[in-house]
């Protein structure tokens, strides 16, 4: 299937070059082009600049591009780039996986705002659905170590999601005001959403609010199974409290994956302050939060003829923040422009399970502040563009545990998910980066950051593990930087070559917790965990055909030192210990000797003509740990992904019919003590999938937008590597939009 895929990407490729070489004039305007040739990226590093002047690869998400795909999450969103795998372990949830790196590897970033955490997960998160599409003005994916100008965690890379800023009055005397709103449904999961902004601006003030709300019923999975093995996906029964006792009821639909629906609502307020042609002022309100989220792939466990769990959900996963930001630009002086900026956070997260047939409610829930401030600056010329900055995080933590018997209602003590005491990690970095263009064809590109990461976390109660340690205090000094070299050359031709470092410190959650990661597994803590560190390189290379035709072939290779894996150990001299009622393997996370990544990402766009543009994309990765009597497969490592996408407009119209494919993922290929779960595939690995999609939408008129999907037409049944939920099956989707 792999060979298939790779032949038909080239074929396809080979065609559409031929064909619009033959075919296009040179110079012609569309009203929408798949290639942008002046294309402004903010995110590499933190400034608006050209993207020819960046070295590093960074995928751009327009305001436009997600209307045009209605995402229902932000997970869904990045999805759809067809050049990241997002894994699911329920249908609220979404953790994207950025050349072989993920979750806690990856960064999260929205408005200039850190979203990770002191508890950020090495396994899978699902934090990214807290923000919402609907009001995003534009997504950049960065692709490789990022550490230079974003500190710990950028790895894999950095997701930086941009909210739409309030937008002032262009006339004096008037007011600019505007509103934006849409309904959808979609059949597979019964979603209804709701969305509505609207925008007040005077010459000076301005104001935008936003408020959207979804609703999701139990997601059905997809009729046409892959083979024989891909029924262990279906749902025959569930468990439901009748009489006061667990029962095995039958379900009614095998394909619909019960207790797998939640709901969720976002808010955002923002008002913009314009003192004068030099310096504005946002400040910046968010507030996220759901209903409670079952955990579909654990309440699908096993348990002989059984299942396990009566009841596992997350309960509502909330996100404040506050920030406010100043820009000074366009300054006389040595830097050309400051910006300054402080944020807080609060996060709720919590998680509550029960056993089948017993009556503990077992509830843990942390609580997360994070104090953030930047500031930076910038001084540009003809020839070079220098930026310095420091940045900041203080994170707290506190984590309470407790079980309710729900037939009596008594509470009881129970162990933290991690330590009860006083939490606290704090970061601080200085950096500095500078774009030098030396010709009209070559520029250097180079960085560098010092950072310094303090964590300290105490243990109070001892009742459940005595721990032979009474706190954890650890300190780090971590180093990054990067070079690159561009070259711009004749005939649209670009090469550019980039070496990198990166590194990510670890916090409680990689230290301190104390959680079952399977079933007969549990992990304790090790105190001797050292940062991971990356050193990687990439060679991008591009060329665009009559500014029609873009073709770009980026290699990659990472090696990863000290990389922190999840693997067997002993605690107290004992392999195995009891735990919530049974012996189970002792896993620790631990600093392996190292291990390394390559892979290859091919990517094609062509506006062929005036209605027809094409965009594909295909992507291979491979990962292994490096061990004296052999290597062994790196966790989180996709198989070959792809996506490709043929797009006609013609007046109001525009259609896509689009094609996204996996290859197999072999369970040779699994990791076995880490977070490949695979336990959640078939015997013999993921297999490798396709689904056939078409979108469909029509302008009626300049404030009204019709729009219909039919994703996954074949209802192909199927599921992304490593998650525990399977894929929607055959999904109807209508909107309507208005603006005025």
């Amino acid at each position: 299937m792999k060979h298939i895929l790779v032949l038909l990407f080239i074929q396809i490729h080979l065609q559409v070059l031929l064909v619009a070489a033959q075919t296009v004039e040179e110079d012609t305007t569309y009203a929408e082009r798949v290639i942008e040739l002046d294309e402004t990226i903010v995110s590499a590093n933190l400034v608006p600049e050209e993207k020819k002047y960046v070295s590093q690869q960074v995928e751009s998400i327009t305001a436009k591009q997600i209307q045009n795909s209605n995402p229902a999450t932000a997970a869904e969103m990045v999805a759809g780039t067809g050049q990241v795998l997002v894994q699911k372990s329920q249908q609220g949830g979404g953790s994207p996986v950025i050349r072989g790196f993920e979750a806690s590897r990856v960064l999260l970033m929205i408005d200039n705002v850190r979203l990770n955490n002191i508890i950020y997960r090495a396994g899978h998160l699902q934090n990214i659905i807290t923000m919402d599409p609907s009001i995003l003005q534009r997504t950049e994916i960065l692709f490789g170590p990022s550490s230079t100008v974003y500190g710990s965690d950028a790895l894999g890379g950095v997701i930086h999601l941009h909210t739409k800023n309030p937008s002032l009055s262009a006339l004096s005397g008037e007011m600019n005001i505007n509103a934006n709103a849409f309904i959808r449904y979609a059949s597979a999961s019964n979603e209804k959403t709701g969305h509505v902004d609207f925008n007040i601006g005077g010459g000076k003030l301005a104001s935008l609010t936003s408020i959207s709300f979804s609703d999701f019923d139990d997601l059905k999975q997809g009729k046409n199974l892959n083979g024989t093995a891909d029924s262990i996906w279906l749902r025959p029964f569930y468990v439901e409290r009748i009489n006061g006792k667990d029962s095995l009821v039958k379900n009614d639909n095998i394909y619909k994956q019960v207790f797998s629906g939640y709901s969720q609502y976002d808010i955002i307020q923002k008002f913009l302050f314009k003192q004068n042609d030099h310096v504005h002022h946002v400040l910046n309100l968010q507030l996220s939060n759901s209903s409670d989220v079952p955990r579909y792939d654990r309440l699908t466990d096993p348990d002989g003829e059984g299942l396990r769990n009566a009841e596992w959900y997350y309960g509502p996963q909330l996100r404040t923040l506050a920030s406010y930001e100043l820009h000074l630009e366009n300054l006389d002086g040595f830097f050309n422009g400051y910006r300054a900026g402080l944020s807080y956070q609060y996060i709720e997260e919590s998680r509550h399970q029960r056993r089948f047939d017993r009556t503990g409610l077992q509830n843990r829930t942390e609580q997360v502040g994070v104090f953030g401030y930047y500031l930076d600056a910038r001084k540009k010329t003809e020839r070079n563009d220098l930026r310095i900055g420091l940045q900041g995080q203080f994170n707290s933590l506190q984590s309470i545990a407790d079980e309710t018997d729900i037939v009596t209602g008594e509470i009881s003590p129970l162990d933290t998910r991690y330590p009860d005491g006083d939490n606290t990690m704090n970061n601080i970095g200085l950096y500095a980066t500078n774009t030098w263009k030396i010709d009209d064809q070559w520029v250097m590109t180079g960085g560098l950051r010092f950072e310094y990461v303090t964590l300290h976390a105490v243990f109070v109660n001892k009742e459940f593990f005595d721990f032979p340690f009474d706190e954890i205090e650890q300190s780090s000094f971590p180093i990054s930087g990067s070079l690159g070299a561009i070259w711009n050359g004749e005939s649209n031709w670009r090469v550019s070559l980039l070496s990198s470092t990166g590194f990510r410190a670890p916090n409680v959650d990689d230290l301190a917790k104390v959680f079952e990661s399977a079933p007969g597994s549990v992990v304790v803590p090790n105190e001797d965990l050292k940062p991971e560190k990356t050193f990687n390189v990439d060679l991008n290379v591009s060329k665009i055909f009559s500014n029609k035709v873009k073709m770009e072939v980026v290699v990659f290779g990472t090696l990863l030192r000290d990389a922190i894996v999840t693997d067997h150990f002993t605690y107290n001299g004992e392999d195995s210990i009891l735990y919530d009622g049974e012996y189970s393997e002792v896993l620790a996370n631990q600093n392996k000797q190292k291990a390394y990544l390559y892979g290859a990402n091919a990517n094609l766009f062509a506006d062929i003509n005036d209605n027809f543009s094409l965009i594909s994309t295909l992507t291979y990765t491979k990962g292994e740990i490096v061990e004296d009597d052999g290597n062994e497969p790196l966790d989180h490592i996709p198989p070959l992904l792809g996506k490709t996408s043929v797009i006609y407009r013609y007046k109001g119209m525009r259609a896509e019919l689009f094609a996204n494919y996996n290859g197999w993922k072999h369970i040779e290929d699994y990791n076995g003590g880490g977070e490949d779960n695979e336990q959640y595939a078939t015997p013999e690995g993921m297999p490798a999938w396709w689904t056939l999609n078409l979108r469909l939408q029509y302008q009626l008129n300049k404030n009204l937008l019709i729009q219909g999907a039919c994703e996954n037409i074949l209802d192909a049944n199927y599921r992304v590597f490593a998650s525990g939920i399977s894929a929607p099956g055959r999904n109807f989707i209508v909107a309507v939009r208005a603006n005025f």
